[in-house]
């Protein structure tokens, strides 16, 4: 019998990213993953409901994370500035995961469905957005204005961060945020 090893998830995550990578993502199955991992496919169930999940595990992390952010900002800031207080504070999770972030990016660019999937949790930001922005008071339409504004600034700054060779995902909010500003 195998030997336990700790960290199965981040394992699992690993794994998919390198086999991904190799194979493509229609070729891989969630048994090659397991496998890969050292981990049973039943283990590999537990974690996550499917293989696409593997690679949008933080999601609900980083929208918990921009939603508290937001409520905790400066009751002075504009609801634009509170909401990207949020996407900063989402984009900070990724600070230490550069290198699998890029990874996992290019296995998306690559693949329709999970561009799909991709779509709907920057939706699911968006109203976690809204809603951390009316729990603060702001009416529509500004709450939903600044959620989609923040968003939008949210995925150039991304889209920046893993293409430039940048230091900080804020510097990129804040030059996003910046030419968004400069539109009026």
């Amino acid at each position: 019998m195998a030997r336990w090893e700790p960290d199965a998830q981040g394992r699992m995550i690993r794994a998919a990213l390198e086999l991904f990578a190799e194979r493509g993502f229609e070729q891989t199955t969630a048994g090659d993953i397991a496998a890969r991992a050292g981990v049973t496919e039943r283990t590999f169930f537990r974690h996550f409901a499917d293989k696409r999940e593997v690679l949008f595990d933080g999601s609900g992390t980083m929208q918990r994370t921009a939603h508290d952010a937001i409520l905790a900002a400066p009751e002075e800031l504009s609801p634009l500035d509170a909401a990207l207080a949020g996407a900063v504070a989402g984009g900070e999770l990724l600070r230490d995961r550069r290198d699998r972030t890029v990874r996992r990016s290019a296995i998306i660019a690559a693949n329709p469905s999970l561009q799909e999937r991709e779509l709907l949790k920057l939706a699911s930001m968006t109203d976690a957005t809204i809603r951390a922005l009316h729990e603060r008071g702001v009416d529509e339409p500004t709450a939903s204005l600044a959620a989609h504004s923040a968003v939008t600034v949210f995925q150039v700054a991304f889209a920046r961060w893993i293409s430039d060779d940048r230091p900080g995902f804020a510097d990129c909010v804040a030059d996003a945020a910046a030419a968004l500003r400069a539109l009026e």
